[in-house]
């Protein structure tokens, strides 16, 4: 018989729900509520939902320091809220970094349009800039659906050239079950925190 994952009760709803479902908050030395994506840093924890709103509740609720049953600082929702949008979005950067130090990034929507015409069997991923032209996103959108290959809105044409070491870059390609796997994982579980905000995956 299958373990049965431990839940813990969101302080913001106070649904009880898996661990692996939630966001795990911890104590910093100062004091300070800090976001533990990783469920990995030491103390006491407190958990929200994988959605910004049960953040916003459980400071308007004062949760925090019941959980930790501290004094501690204030703790503002938008900016913890903040802290976890930038923490996630940091998450999916690294991935992407790692993908393409391993070769298995194609970047430019050039480039991205011909992989997906080879349509090889390997898993991939396209990723458009939330700048990209409307023309260039069609046109890449309707590719991937022909294929059945997953796209998702995200980061700027900038961001994308940062990440990479390159120029400006409106789409990216990533290849590899590994890989793409994580990276769904990563932007189903932002997603769900912004509730569709600023990030669309079909």
């Amino acid at each position: 018989m299958a373990k049965e994952e431990p839940k813990r009760t969101c302080v913001g709803c106070r649904e009880s729900i898996e661990k692996s479902k939630l966001l795990r908050f911890v104590l910093a030395p100062d004091g300070t509520v800090v976001p533990d994506l990783m469920n990995k840093l030491p103390g006491r924890g407190a958990y929200t939902c994988m959605k910004a709103s049960c953040i916003g509740k459980a400071c308007e609720r004062n949760q925090f320091p019941r959980a930790f049953r501290e004094n501690i600082p204030a703790v503002h929702a938008d900016d913890l809220q903040a802290w976890v949008t930038r923490s996630m979005e940091d998450r999916i950067a690294s991935y992407l970094a790692l993908a393409n130090k391993a070769g298995k990034v194609v970047s430019g929507s050039d480039m991205v349009a011909e992989m997906l015409k080879k349509n090889t069997p390997i898993k991939k991923l396209v990723l458009l800039a939330a700048d990209i032209s409307e023309d260039i996103g069609n046109r890449l959108r309707g590719l991937a659906d022909l294929h059945g290959v997953g796209h998702v809105t995200l980061f700027t044409k900038d961001r994308f050239g940062e990440l990479l070491g390159k120029g400006l870059r409106s789409a990216v390609a990533v290849q590899g079950d590994g890989f793409v796997n994580t990276m769904n994982n990563e932007i189903e579980r932002y997603r769900n925190f912004l509730r569709g905000e600023g990030c669309s995956y079909e």
